[in-house]
């Protein structure tokens, strides 16, 4: 974490082009000169990069800590595991059309304040989905969980649009990537843990303890990182235009596009991976859990190589490019495992390819997010939420589809994650056209 954010506080840094002209590391220094407080910004900025990670990682335990007990719920609430599977999609559409609201949002009223409505109401909804008592409200419930946990993802996406530019914001996406990947690692084995003293109900009581900590964080630690003369006082007729503004830049939508669907690869794999591990290869909740946690050390530990190794070495785009492609071929290689191409595979096999698959997503995810939001110099909120929002929606959709032949079969998983993947490779090529150079800083929103 140290070199990267070092990197990426100093100054002017160049491009990971060969011959492109330095970027500049962002407004922070310039609108924290403004208000006379760089120094305690450059003070505050290892807990502020703590508090961000934190606030990414809202989406993997509101999932991950739940997968392992997805089983038990559907015994539990006597439901299939189809509808089961809703409680994930729910979540992740709530997450989806909740960061559409916030990002413009924190665009006009700053980042704090509805950060800190977004978690209250985080909080109150994970703790009501301990209490349901059947698979409709704990769907309802979860929505509403994803609606207000929005507010952590789209709004720390933000911050850091406020803070950095350029190289020096790839990095150190990648460097919040090191620390929010802490959370799926460790999520579902305490999920699992939690499941050996009591039963899902649990997860979610832990859950809501977590937001409660974030939330006394960010309410006493984060500072307001959008200076008041840089926020739109327009509402949502301004929101909406810049929105279609932003989607009027064929590349940041070609950007956003890639992302979503390379996303709906990774969702297809958290979704329906409990019952694939658990229940066709009879993996306990705890053997789950360890290899859930092993992929995500391979997301995280090629994040980490993305961001200090590669990101000012080697062209995003290109990075970026090897990335889906090994996405792409470790998803043909699961279908045709599950297929039966190959005979009968035990899980040591199927294993080593989702590691290979998830590993891929730690330069696709930052690298998309970091090309996209160099495209656009204001309105990081709505940007932003562009991003997270399409992310969302598309994993959402991929969400059902894995489940669709039942619960015997990987193919269906499998199939989602190549087409998914199929499609953000072509639109990186077919509307991002990495070979024409840099995506640069003066596309949408300039």
């Amino acid at each position: 974490m140290g070199p990267a954010a070092s990197a990426a506080t100093g100054p002017a840094v160049s491009a990971a082009t060969g011959g492109a002209a330095p970027v500049a590391t962002g407004r922070a220094g310039r609108a924290a000169e403004a208000r006379g407080s760089a120094p305690a910004a450059r003070r505050a900025g290892l807990l502020v990069t703590l508090i961000l990670g934190g606030l990414t990682a809202t989406p993997p335990l509101a999932m991950d800590m739940y997968l392992p007990s997805l089983p038990e719920v559907t015994r539990s609430l006597h439901a299939p595991a189809a509808t089961v599977q809703l409680t994930l999609t729910a979540c992740l559409a709530g997450m989806a059309l909740g960061q559409l609201v916030v990002g413009p949002m924190s665009d006009r009223w700053g980042r704090r304040r509805p950060l800190l409505t977004g978690l209250a109401v985080y909080v109150l909804a994970t703790f009501l989905c301990a209490l349901a008592t059947d698979v409709r409200t704990l769907v309802v419930l979860r929505l509403a969980q994803g609606l207000a946990g929005a507010a952590g993802i789209v709004i720390a996406r933000a911050v850091v649009r406020d803070l950095y530019d350029g190289v020096a914001m790839a990095r150190f996406f990648s460097t919040l990537m090191l620390i929010s990947g802490v959370a799926p690692i460790v999520a579902p084995l305490i999920g699992g843990q939690i499941l050996r003293v009591t039963d899902w109900r649990g997860v979610f009581v832990a859950l809501t303890a977590v937001g409660v900590l974030l939330g006394a964080v960010v309410w006493t630690k984060l500072p307001e990182t959008l200076p008041p003369g840089e926020r739109h006082e327009g509402g949502v007729r301004e929101a909406l235009a810049s929105m279609r503004g932003l989607l009027a830049d064929r590349v940041f939508t070609g950007y956003v596009i890639a992302g979503g669907f390379a996303f709906a690869s990774l969702f297809a794999y958290v979704s329906a991976s409990p019952f694939v591990i658990q229940e066709i290869y009879g993996a306990s909740p705890q053997t789950f859990s360890l290899l859930f946690g092993l992929n995500s050390v391979g997301l995280v530990a090629v994040g980490q190589i993305n961001g200090k190794v590669l990101v000012g070495r080697v062209r995003l785009e290109r990075v970026l490019a090897v990335g889906l492609v090994v996405v792409v071929v470790a998803a043909t290689a699961l279908l045709l495992m599950a297929a039966g191409a190959f005979g009968e595979t035990g899980l040591a096999p199927v294993a080593a390819v989702l590691f290979v698959l998830m590993s891929a997503m730690g330069v696709t995810m930052p690298n998309t997010q970091a090309l996209a939001l160099m495209r656009t110099r204001h309105n990081a909120g709505s940007a932003s939420a562009l991003l997270g929002t399409v992310s969302f929606l598309i994993g959402a959709v991929a969400s059902p589809l894995v489940g669709i032949a039942g619960e015997r079969t990987a193919v269906p998983m499998a199939v989602v994650q190549l087409a998914a993947a199929l499609v953000a490779l072509g639109c990186f090529v077919g509307m991002c056209r990495p070979w024409n150079g840099p995506a640069g800083a003066e596309g949408a929103g300039s």
